[in-house]
């Protein structure tokens, strides 16, 4: 029976190819990135740094609509006034009610690393990402062979793009390669879609220190901050527990203010 994310990988092959005939690998080569390059593995490894990587998403799979209203142009910058370290951007449009165009009006108001949330396939995406001003592109282990990874990490750092792998268990360590900046450990099942840091404890381990350690899903306090910078993470991925209130940079201010940095 096919997965969610089965199903949003077919689409996102449709998608990719659609959009090639739209703007050609040629047209979109000569297009300019409107923004400076911000690191975000510099950013989570500076003294003091909060760690958090706030997110902007409209909706999601699993739950539906969280605010279909959000404006990336507000939230974002938001964010860089609450102390984020940095901001991931959905740009999903099908599943996660997002577009390149959240991601490019956002990237001109602040200097926060963005990462390019997206179910990245193709190097035609990767390309794409640079050129609207993301810093950091994502792959995911899931969905990807562990030569695949490796052959669109590398064209990310031709691309000057950070790469984040997600991993979500003990198989999809080899998944890690050299063209790897950071590893993120999701927290929830992609089969029962229950979280739990245990998942992030488990694998910390196994994760040499070569890669930032990011925990993904599932993070509600600062405890659970706490906790898992004892295991060596530096960033935390945090999305629906900030855009499901009213004031989403607020929201991520007071969680940044709660947590006890030691």
């Amino acid at each position: 029976m096919a997965t969610i994310l089965d199903k949003i990988i077919e689409h996102k092959k449709v998608e990719v190819e659609n959009q090639k005939k739209l703007v050609s690998i040629n047209e979109l080569l000569t297009q300019k990135r409107g923004r400076s390059s911000y690191s975000l593995k510099a950013n989570l490894l500076k003294e003091g740094a909060s760690g958090i990587i706030a997110e902007f998403k409209r909706k999601s799979p699993s739950k539906g609509w969280i605010d279909q209203n959000a404006i990336s142009t507000e939230v974002v910058p938001a964010y860089e006034h609450a102390g984020a370290s940095g901001s991931s951007i959905l740009t999903d449009l099908e599943f996660f009610g997002g577009t390149s165009n959240d991601l490019i009006e956002a990237a001109k108001l602040v200097k926060l690393p963005i990462l390019r949330k997206d179910f990245m396939i193709d190097e035609y995406q990767i390309i794409e990402a640079s050129k609207i001003g993301a810093d950091v592109i994502l792959l995911i282990a899931s969905c990807l062979s562990p030569l695949r990874v490796k052959e669109l990490a590398q064209t990310a750092q031709e691309y000057k793009l950070e790469v984040l792998l997600e991993i979500h268990n003990h198989k999809e360590l080899e998944h890690i390669c050299k063209d790897v900046n950071l590893v993120g450990v999701n927290n929830r099942n992609l089969h029962t879609f229950t979280t739990s840091l245990e998942t992030s404890v488990d694998l910390s381990g196994h994760i040499t220190d070569d890669f930032v350690k990011i925990s993904e899903s599932g993070i509600a306090s600062g405890a659970d901050i706490q906790h898992l910078l004892s295991h060596g993470y530096k960033g935390f991925l945090i999305g629906e527990s900030f855009m499901k209130t009213d004031n989403p940079g607020r929201a991520c201010e007071k969680f940044i203010n709660s947590v006890k940095y030691e």
